[in-house]
């Protein structure tokens, strides 16, 4: 999947949206794991959404409801939506495309 390379993170208040982009420099495959991670300041990185290998997709249960993972192999793309944002989703958001990391992208949600 060679680099990955994120986007759309930004400043947004408390209620609104957000898109996440991860783009993969090579080809993804529909069957290879993949997933989106945050880290808060002061805490561990934490798992938000992932797809296995085998095709089923989790969600952390603090964004169940809110967020939404997706995928376009045919653009080498995973996507997170993010709506109903709260401030405690403030974090660095990764993408993790098998053993690969993005650089992160911030994400900061005011009250």
């Amino acid at each position: 999947q060679g680099q990955l390379v994120e986007s759309g993170g930004g400043l947004v208040q408390a209620g609104g949206s957000l898109r996440l982009s991860c783009e993969a420099s090579g080809s993804i495959y529909s069957f290879y794991s993949m997933a989106w991670h945050r880290q808060a300041p002061g805490k561990q990185r934490e798992l938000v959404a992932a797809f296995s290998s085998g095709g089923s997709t989790t969600y952390a249960d603090s964004v169940k409801g809110r967020f939404t993972m997706s995928r376009d192999v045919a653009k080498n793309t995973l996507y997170l939506q993010m709506n109903s944002l709260k401030p405690e989703d403030t974090a660095v958001y990764y993408c993790r495309i098998r053993g690969t990391w993005g650089q992160g992208t911030q994400v900061t949600v005011s009250s």
